[in-house]
């Protein structure tokens, strides 16, 4: 397993941007599929985006609802994945989590993900 740290969070108005960053521990954090997830005040853990690691080529799949405006991207050198948010709505206002999982299939769940971070607070008003 991964330890993992978000930090970025934040209040922004909406149409504004945010960076979320996931600092990660661990020797084979390039081989990692890593993940976003969020939730909001009293909804269920939600899939974000994801960056997956296969054949030393990674390939990137996101949420219906956040595509076109956030990208997931990973600096290995620095063992950290970043989140960029652009054109923000209100409803994207959640608590944001990092996950990581070894390499394997694609997933959306939760569950298949075995690593989280503490998560961080993105608020964005109206």
């Amino acid at each position: 397993q991964v330890q993992l740290v978000e930090s970025g969070g934040g209040l922004v108005q909406a149409g504004g941007s945010l960076r979320l960053s996931c600092a990660a521990s661990g020797r084979t954090f390039s081989t990692y599929d890593m993940g976003w997830f969020r939730q909001a005040p009293g909804k269920e853990r939600e899939f974000v985006a994801a960056i997956k690691y296969s054949g030393h080529t990674y390939y990137t799949y996101y949420a219906e609802p956040v595509k076109g405006r956030f990208t997931i991207s990973r600096d290995n050198a620095k063992n950290t994945v970043y989140l960029q948010m652009n054109s923000l709505k209100p409803e994207d206002t959640a608590l944001y989590f990092c996950a990581a999982k070894a390499s394997g299939s694609y997933s959306r769940m939760d569950q298949d993900f075995s690593s989280w971070g503490q998560g961080t607070q993105v608020t964005v008003s109206s």
